[in-house]
C-alpha cells in the first residue's frame, strides 16, 4: 500500500487544494491530508477548525484521511508509514522553493519521494491568502472554496 501525505496550513482549504487532493487520491492507495501546526504563523482558523473543514470538504473521498501534526514532515511520515509527499505547484516560482524542501526531505530520509503536481489552470492564481483577502471585503468566494468554507469564513469575519 502506497501512502502519500499532502501537507500544508490549509487556512482555509480552497478548490485548488481539493483538486490536488482528489487527483492524488486517484493515484495513491491512501492520502493523508496533514494540517501543519505552526505556532509562529498567525492563522485565521484554528487547527481543529481547519481539520474539520477539510473533513467536510473531502467527505466523499474514501481513501483520504485528515490529520494534523507538529514538527518535521519527515518524522510525521515515518510515524504514519508514508513514503510519498505530494506538493501542488501553481507557478515556476513555487517550484524553486518546493525543490529546496524536497531536497532537504530527501537528505533526511532517502526512502521518501516527492511528487509535484501541477495545479489545474483554473486554480493557478488561487491561494488561501487571496481567499481571505477577498472574503475580508465581503466579496463572494463561492467559486474559490466549498460552501462549508465560505460559511465558516463569513462567520469568522463577522459578516
Amino acid at each position: 500500500m502506497v501512502i502519500a501525505v499532502c501537507s500544508g496550513s490549509f487556512d482555509p482549504v480552497t478548490y485548488g487544494h481539493l483538486d490536488i487532493i482528489a487527483r492524488s487520491a486517484r493515484i495513491f492507495d491512501k492520502v493523508i491530508v496533514a494540517v501543519l501546526i505552526n505556532s509562529k504563523k498567525k492563522s485565521l482558523f484554528s487547527v481543529e477548525e481547519r481539520v474539520e473543514l477539510l473533513r467536510q470538504a473531502t467527505a466523499g473521498m474514501e481513501n483520504v484521511e485528515i490529520d494534523s501534526f507538529e514538527g518535521l514532515l519527515i518524522e510525521y511520515m515515518q510515524k504514519r508509514g508514508a513514503r510519498v509527499i505530494v506538493r501542488g505547484l501553481r507557478a515556476v516560482s513555487d517550484f524553486e522553493y518546493e525543490m529546496q524542501v524536497a531536497s532537504i526531505n530527501k537528505k533526511l530520509d532517502e526512502e521518501v519521494e516527492t511528487f509535484f503536481m501541477m495545479t489545474n489552470n483554473k486554480y493557478s492564481y488561487l491561494s488561501s491568502s487571496i481567499v481571505k483577502e477577498v472574503a475580508s471585503y465581503n466579496a463572494s468566494v463561492s467559486d474559490l472554496v466549498p460552501p462549508v468554507v465560505e460559511k465558516a469564513l463569513k462567520e469568522k469575519l463577522g459578516q
